[in-house]
């Protein structure tokens, strides 16, 4: 197998692993809302907000 791969196997036990010890339920406060829910939902639902930004803010326009 090619180290790349090896490597995205790795970090996604690790991640596995990390979710599966983050069962509490949290409270989240935002503004003026208020949400509870267990952090196995949460961190990757924030993750994948991140990925999302980080995408459109580093892509290139065409528009600029």
């Amino acid at each position: 197998m090619r180290p790349k791969t090896i490597a995205i196997f790795i970090l996604g036990g690790l991640l596995f692993i990390i979710l599966l010890q983050n069962t509490q339920v949290v409270s989240v406060r935002f503004l003026f809302w208020e949400l509870s829910m267990s952090r196995i939902i949460l961190v990757p639902l924030i993750m994948l907000m991140g990925f999302i930004i980080g995408f459109f803010v580093g892509r290139k326009s065409r528009d600029w």
